[in-house]
This record gives structure tokens, sequence and C-alpha cells, in this order.
């Protein structure tokens, strides 16, 4: 996209985000049948994704949790547009930690945190949400696009949390730390390496998958607990965020323990409710086999 181009589509972004939410629940409904059934958007990665997935699965379920899927995800369009103006305080109205008591513990304690996020449900509104204690950082990759990188990053900005690129996160924690600042460092671990940088793969979802431990070696080389935040959907534009200890002794955890952890727990939550994970995402496009045919090559 050009930036003139993006700057013409600038007044249209913000018309959708200043309608109200019953509104914009209505263009969802509308534009749903044309993403699902007319574009197809990703629609055989998402088949692709889910029937490796689960493969126990009769494929007709497997349809219908893509079907579900398509319907959270024309939501989840309009939701991140709305970040842009909605009001902080409205925001909070709409989105709540089940257990803020356990960032208030640590905290209190003088300790920062890793927090571990995951594409499910509004991802984008559990990195820009900051009730706890915690300055709140989030740890994020810049979008190709640099003009609608410039958009989004305002948008999750204003809501109180700073951001930091993955090239940054390094010296910025060093930085803290020696400081003794007490930051919460939000890190979205469910992305897939490139195979240059692929250290480590798990077991997730039936298949074997190259994962990020940037999170855990933050975590343990500063001795920060890492806690999941685990989002729930009660309601079309509501959410509660379960906060879930990772590991409270981070220094003591044996190697690849957290990220296993973290992936376990994940796999837990996408198999009760899959319908909101972000299912277009090509998360298994590197394998072993294609790994080593790349470093033959």
């Amino acid at each position: 996209m050009s930036a003139l181009a993006f700057y013409l589509s600038i007044p249209f972004l913000y018309l959708f985000s200043i309608l109200p939410f019953p509104v914009l629940y209505i263009l969802s409904d509308l534009l749903f049948p044309l993403v699902y059934y007319v574009v197809s958007y990703r629609k055989q990665v998402v088949l692709e994704n889910l029937r490796s997935s689960f493969p126990e699965k009769t494929e007709q379920e497997r349809r219908a949790i893509a079907r579900k899927f398509y319907k959270h995800f024309t939501d989840l369009i309009f939701e991140i547009l709305k970040m842009r103006t909605i009001s902080p305080g409205a925001m909070r109205k709409r989105i709540r930690y089940s257990n803020p008591e356990l960032l208030q513990d640590l905290y209190d304690r003088g300790m920062g945190l890793i927090g571990m996020l995951a594409h499910y449900n509004n991802w984008e509104w559990t990195v820009a949400i900051s009730d706890g204690p915690h300055h709140a950082m989030a740890v994020y990759k810049p979008l190709h696009n640099p003009y609608f990188d410039r958009f989004m990053k305002k948008a999750r900005e204003r809501h109180g949390v700073e951001l930091i690129t993955t090239r940054e996160t390094p010296r910025r924690i060093l930085k803290d730390h020696r400081k003794g600042n007490l930051v919460g460092y939000g890190f979205i671990s469910d992305q897939s390496p490139v195979w240059e940088e692929t250290q480590y793969w798990t077991s997730f979802m039936n298949q074997l998958t190259p994962v990020f431990t940037g999170a855990e070696k933050m975590a343990v080389r500063y001795g920060l607990p890492v806690v999941y935040y685990a989002m729930r959907k009660t309601g079309r534009g509501r959410y509660v965020i379960d906060l879930i200890p990772i590991s409270l002794d981070p220094v003591s955890a044996g190697e690849h323990e957290i990220t296993d952890k973290f992936h376990r727990t994940m796999e837990g939550i996408i198999r009760e409710n899959p319908e909101f994970w972000l299912w277009t995402h090509r998360r298994w496009k590197l394998t072993p086999r294609k790994l080593a045919e790349m470093g033959n090559s």
C-alpha cells in the first residue's frame, strides 16, 4: 500500500472506529459471508491447519470450527479498528483481569514479570490493556507496511502500554534490571520463527512445531516470573483475562521447561474453544524436513 493510498483510507478507518459497537457487529455479520463464502480468505490454510491439529474430528466438525472462527475473525477486525478511538475507560469496561491480585503480589515483592500471550481471542486488546501495577511494555515486530504500523502503534499505545521492538528488547530489559524498574513485558509467544532463528521444536497441536524461546531466556537471565495472559470471550467485545502462572521461579526451571509449559497450557485452552485461535496463520509451514532441505541447498 502506498503512502497516498493509506492516507486516503484513514477517514474510512476512523469512520468505522467511531461507530458504536452494535453497529460494528451488524457490519461484522454482513462481512462474514463475504470473507468466508465469496473471498474465502485463507480458507484452505485454515482447513489444513484444522485437519493437522484435529485428525480425530470429522471434516464436517472441522468445517464447523472454521465457520465459527471466521465469525469471530470478522468481529475481531472491527474491534481492532475500534481501539483507535475508544477511550481507555470504555475499554476497561469490556476487558478485565479475573485475578489481578497475582500481579499486585509480584509488584509488592519488588518483582517484574514476563507475560506470555497467544493469538487467541482479541490479543490486541490483551496487549493494550494495562491495569496492573507494573509499567506495561509490549514486545512487537513492526508490520511490513510502515504506514499501517504507525496507525496500529498509536492505537495500542493510547491505552497506556509502551511498545518496544524485538531488536530493542534485550537491551531495554537489561537497562530496567539495572535500575530496578518493575516492568511487565508482554511477549506474543505462539508465532513462528524464521528458519535461520529456529533453535527449538516442541509438540503443539498434534505437530512438531518450531517455537521462539526468547521470553524464557529473558525470564531465566533476569529472574522474572512468567505469567500466561489467557483470554476468555464472555460476549461480543467482552473478555476476561485469566493470569496463569507458568513459572514463578524461572531461575530453577529446566531448559525449555517454561516454553513447553506455555505451549501445553495454550493447547489445552485452544482445544476447549478452537474457534478463537488465529487459524489463518501459516503456523506449520516449516518442518524439520524442510529445514534440513534448506540447510543443504
